[in-house]
């Protein structure tokens, strides 16, 4: 990654983004918190260098932005741009599906699909479920077997991190915590039965509302 292109060991840069990234998906460091630098240093025990790369990797995953002469902080998306990047998520999947079923051998094809899943299930920490839960919509997309379609999804994904973090929290602590689960297991459902309109009607149902504190349309 770029950590290589400032003669910094990848090691430190690959420490400390680790650690800020699993802080901010758990919700230890809260949306518009101030990045205080001398403490992270501290606290991780590094230099300003590999501290300061690791938040620029940051920056490019949409989970901490920069503010001129104020420092950085975590990043706070407003109720109207995660649903911009919701719906942004919903095009693009909705054009692979359109252009890629029905898949001649589904069984196949869905492997990747159906791996995700398994991740997402036995994740033991939030780095690993929001892992496996990007790869997941990640393979739906590339089902379309589109290079450019993959590109433009990745960024949103990544600044998708944090909401869809802080939904699986939330869900957790008001409804069952398999529910997110069970939502992408009816999305692999859908995509098994190889019809492109049960698929977009499964991805129109995967609910992300809650998170705005307004009524889920799952």
């Amino acid at each position: 990654m770029g950590s290589h292109d400032h003669g910094l060991p990848a090691t430190l840069v690959e420490l400390a983004t680790d650690r800020l990234r699993d802080a901010i998906l758990r919700g230890a460091m809260k949306p518009g918190e101030k990045i205080v630098e001398e403490q992270l240093c501290a606290d991780l025990g590094i230099s300003r260098a590999p501290l300061r790369e690791a938040l620029r990797l940051l920056a490019q995953q949409g989970l901490v932005e920069h503010q001129p002469r104020r420092g950085s902080r975590v990043t706070e998306w407003s109720p109207a741009d995660v649903l911009q990047l919701f719906a942004l998520r919903l095009v693009l999947e909705r054009h692979a599906v359109e252009t890629a079923l029905p898949l001649p051998d589904p069984v196949a094809s869905l492997e990747p699909v159906r791996d995700a899943l398994e991740n997402m299930r036995g994740a033991s920490d939030a780095l690993a479920r929001d892992d496996a839960h990007r790869r997941f919509h990640a393979a739906v997309v590339e089902l379309a077997d589109n290079r450019q379609l993959n590109i433009a999804l990745d960024p949103i994904l990544l600044k998708l991190q944090l909401p869809m973090a802080t939904n699986l929290r939330e869900e957790a602590r008001h409804h069952d915590a398999a529910d997110g689960v069970k939502r992408h297991r009816e999305i692999l459902a859908a995509l098994e039965t190889n019809d492109p309109a049960a698929v977009v009607a499964a991805l129109e149902g995967h609910g992300h509302l809650h998170y705005l504190g307004l009524e889920s349309h799952r």
